[in-house]
């Protein structure tokens, strides 16, 4: 039995997000998040602002990769308050190309959840990818 902690309540929360991002339910997976959420994505622009403006980002994302989606959460670690948490990921994240060749990287992920009623919904997330300083390359090929 699992014992229902705030600990617990936004592991499950990203579990869940997960699996709608792996079935590509982009209303399932925008209705974890906040309305007014601030995202800073790996991709598009420097920052998405609302959940709309995130919504479409994620809808674009799902059209662009056709083929079947890997979003795999690791070693996540979860801090939280009184009504704020905050919770840092690996992130094994792909999908397959136009072959049905699977094409994955690793990134990181931080989300900031705020407790709304009952629900924990998140109100910041970030991705990212580790970069070359010389090159400016990102450094897509690294593992855990």
């Amino acid at each position: 039995m699992i014992i229902e902690t705030p600990q617990n309540q936004i592991k499950q929360t990203i579990d869940s997000w997960a699996q709608a991002a792996r079935s590509k339910d982009v209303g399932r997976i925008i209705s974890h998040y906040s309305e007014d959420v601030v995202a800073y994505d790996a991709i598009g622009p420097l920052r998405f602002v609302g959940r709309d403006a995130y919504q479409a980002h994620w809808q674009a994302c799902m059209e662009m990769c056709s083929g079947e989606g890997m979003f795999e959460v690791h070693e996540p670690s979860v801090m939280v308050g009184d009504d704020l948490a905050v919770a840092h990921y690996l992130f094994h994240c792909g999908g397959t190309d136009d072959k049905g060749q699977m094409q994955s990287c690793w990134m990181r992920v931080t989300q900031c959840f705020r407790k709304q009623g009952e629900k924990w919904l998140i109100a910041h997330e970030h991705f990212s990818m580790p970069s070359d300083m010389e090159t400016g390359k990102t450094l897509s090929d690294l593992t855990p």
